[in-house]
């Protein structure tokens, strides 16, 4: 219970960190700003840390997420979610080093997760060129 209660709050913060930045975040007049790099590196780092957090709280339930290639022992606690935070990071940046595999409904999630890491910023780019234009 407390697992599903922790990655529902995950994904909500997820969803909202999302919505903020398209929805709501104004930036300076700049086409780049420090706002906006600071913005991106926080998005990145709730959605990275939100999802090893699901990943985690599913391996704790015994849901079989990733596989490790080195038959490293299962780890526990701070060790668990330190391992799913990495898993997460290298599958929202689709960086893909290959010691670690999703596996079960790890494949779908880690689909879902690359799906925003790799459209994350051409959106944004977008974004901050829409509203260079409207400002000229």
């Amino acid at each position: 219970m407390f697992t599903i209660i922790i990655s529902s709050i995950s994904l909500t913060l997820i969803i909202i960190s999302l919505r903020q930045i398209f929805i709501s975040l104004e930036f300076e007049h700049n086409i780049f700003s420090f706002q906006l790099f600071l913005s991106i590196m926080l998005l990145y780092t709730i959605v990275m840390i939100g999802f090893g957090i699901i990943y985690a709280g599913l391996m704790r339930q015994g849901i079989i997420v990733y596989r490790m290639e080195a038959n490293l022992p299962r780890a526990l606690g701070i060790a668990e979610i330190a391992r799913s935070i990495y898993f997460s990071g290298v599958t929202l940046f689709t960086v893909g080093y290959g010691d670690m595999i999703p596996v079960g409904v790890g494949k779908w999630l880690s689909i879902i997760e690359a799906m925003i890491g790799y459209t994350l910023p051409a959106a944004l780019v977008a974004k901050v060129w829409q509203k260079h234009q409207v400002n000229r």
